[in-house]
């Protein structure tokens, strides 16, 4: 299905004539440099193909002559590769001889006899270089060794591997050769020659730099029947061709490309099919803006927003660009780096409108009110909440792997959210003390939507709570998980009152952690303490105390009779919503017009939350 979807893109695109799109035979490679050649073979001059235009010249991406898949074995390109094979100079192959004599021989048996002024040229460059020759060489670089590099005929434009008689030379060369045995092909369905290997696909954040597989079989515990290699999946040359050009395609490293992004681990690619480039084009960037809304773009923002409003209330999709169809199909896939292969983490597809209708769930899920963010969060910030904090900030490689692609399938796919994100949320904020709104928003979509597929039986459970997890401070709300977050937040508040700045550590510091979880150890010593705090107050601001106290009592009277001994892990994702909203509660009254002055100076800064 996938190796199929793909197969299919790169044929749209072939039809589109997309700018940068290898046909077959020809693949795109980082090439530095320009051996300029003249007709005697002698060396003419040296053209630097890299982008100067950053702080460190880039090599420039070039359609040529397919390369061979290399592991341990010499096995020269045609018409380019890198210097140990090319000049037979290298400052980190300790094969380099093999190397360029394998470059030399293949070039010689196939540029003997040839017409064409390039290819000879090339042929007399070979057979008179010698690689001493590059050191001290006035033409040759400093920075040229292990470089990628081709050939062209000085005086002329364009390059040898693009001449029509190297064209000609490189379809009759694929022809020759070890027979190539002919099969049904499992991504086309037509008999045609079978590939043995496939091409290597680069730009997954992680493999390894020189590219990795998804079909591969290099051992005999991944043969089956006695079939050795690419025979144990058959798929014929031209479709290996066509969908690792098309992913390559897909994963190029380039500042405009919006079809890939980085979600945890997992590089994630995605494209659409439609009749035609541009409306394929928008449905792409579309797509690309609701997984990774702009945040530095409040009318496009506004507009996301509002789409995605639409979409939830079943309404029309309004036009984010021109010939816009939300019924155009998508496709997604993950990929992770595995050694020398790839894993494909998810593979989803669908209509837009369908991903848009799951997303704008996913943001209702996630709804805060007062809303922490300008913009909804994009998945990767925030699988961030799931990973440890140090000075206040996360590692995106500290994001547990298989819980990314479990969130993104999740969010994409309308499922319920993985059960190991509430554990891993609620380890966090009990080990750091950490209850910021990206962890509070997370604990609360995954206790929500939980509720909202968990099928229900009024009729034969008459306690089915039907309540939906609040977006707000829920005054009303007995679940006792939230009620004890709500009364652990006040009593906080009354120590800072009390206290003031002279404090070290609150008792969320110090008590998060065993508060959410046993409350009957540690809740009847922080109501002993907030007494002699109380007490305090009553001092100074007399009639803030009696508030505070009078909240401390209605909070309680929500409780059982006795505290809890232990919660389980959903009731600990609650009492982590209640402190939240707890909070946010107060420091939305204080920041009010109408709050009580005494109340304003007790003001401190939110360390759980964000602003907006």
């Amino acid at each position: 299905m996938i190796l199929t979807a793909l197969n299919a893109y790169y044929e749209r695109l072939l039809e589109r004539e997309t700018p940068g799109l290898s046909r077959p035979g020809f693949s795109q490679q980082k090439i530095s440099f320009a051996l300029m050649l003249d007709a005697s073979g002698e060396l003419a001059s040296v053209i630097d193909l890299r982008d100067t235009s950053g702080k460190k010249p880039q090599p420039r991406l070039m359609n040529v002559p397919q390369p061979p898949k290399r592991s341990s074995n010499v096995e020269p390109a045609t018409l380019w590769d890198k210097t140990s094979y090319a000049l037979g100079v290298s400052a980190t192959s300790k094969r380099v001889e093999q190397e360029h004599a394998a470059f030399k021989d293949r070039h010689v048996e196939l540029l003997e006899g040839q017409e064409d002024a390039g290819l000879q040229a090339l042929l007399r460059f070979l057979k008179q270089w010698h690689p001493d020759a590059f050191v001290g060489h006035p033409l040759f670089p400093a920075d040229m060794l292990d470089a990628n590099i081709v050939f062209g005929l000085y005086g002329e434009r364009g390059f040898l591997h693009e001449r029509p008689a190297a064209l000609a030379l490189l379809a009759r060369a694929d022809g020759d050769g070890a027979p190539v045995a002919e099969g049904l092909c499992l991504v086309t369905g037509r008999h045609a020659p079978l590939a043995r290997l496939h091409p290597s696909i680069k730009g997954v954040n992680g493999a390894q730099s020189s590219g990795a597989s998804i079909v591969s079989f290099n051992k005999k515990s991944f043969e089956s029947y006695g079939k050795e290699q690419g025979d144990n999946a058959p798929a014929s040359e031209q479709a290996t061709f066509a969908y690792t050009t098309a992913l390559n395609h897909l994963l190029r490293r380039e500042e405009g490309n919006h079809q890939r992004m980085q979600i945890g681990d997992a590089t994630v690619v995605f494209w659409a099919e439609a009749d035609d480039a541009a409306r394929a084009e928008v449905a792409e960037n579309v797509f690309a803006a609701m997984l990774d809304p702009p945040a530095d773009d409040a009318s496009e923002t506004e507009l996301l927003r509002l789409a995605l409003e639409r979409v939830r209330r079943s309404q029309a999709v309004p036009d984010l660009g021109p010939g816009l169809d939300p019924g155009t199909r998508m496709y997604v896939l993950g990929l992770a780096p595995n050694a020398s292969r790839l894993s494909i983490r998810y593979w989803m597809q669908g209509d837009l409108g369908e991903f848009a209708r799951r997303l704008a769930e996913h943001h209702e899920d996630l709804r805060l009110e007062p809303s922490p963010w300008r913009t909804p969060p994009p998945l990767w910030r925030l699988l961030l909440a799931a990973a440890p904090t140090r000075n206040g900030k996360a590692k995106s490689e500290d994001v547990p792997p298989q819980l990314a692609g479990e969130l993104a399938r999740a969010v994409l796919q309308g499922h319920r959210y993985p059960q190991s994100l509430l554990n891993v949320l609620v380890m966090r904020m009990r080990a750091d003390g950490d209850v910021g709104p990206a962890r509070v928003a997370l604990c609360k979509a995954v206790l929500a939507r939980s509720r909202r597929l968990q099928p229900r039986d009024t009729n034969t459970d008459p306690n089915t709570d039907d309540r939906s997890v609040p977006v707000s401070l829920d005054l009303a709300n007995t679940d006792p998980g939230y009620v004890l977050g709500r009364l652990f937040s006040t009593l906080e508040n009354v120590q800072r009152a009390a206290l003031g700045d002279r404090l070290n550590a609150t008792i969320r510091d110090r008590y998060y952690g065993a508060a959410s979880a046993t409350p009957a150890s540690v809740f009847p010593v922080l109501l002993r303490n907030a007494q002699h705090h109380l007490s305090r107050l009553r001092k100074d601001k007399p009639g803030f105390a009696v508030n505070l106290e009078k909240e401390i009592g209605e909070t309680v009277d929500l409780l059982p009779a006795e505290f809890p001994r232990s919660l389980r892990i959903e009731a600990q994702g609650h009492f982590a919503i209640g402190y939240y909203h707890q909070t946010q509660a107060r420091f939305a009254r204080r920041d009010g017009a109408q709050a009580d002055e005494d109340d304003t100076q007790d003001d401190t800064t939110d360390t759980a939350g964000e602003p907006a």
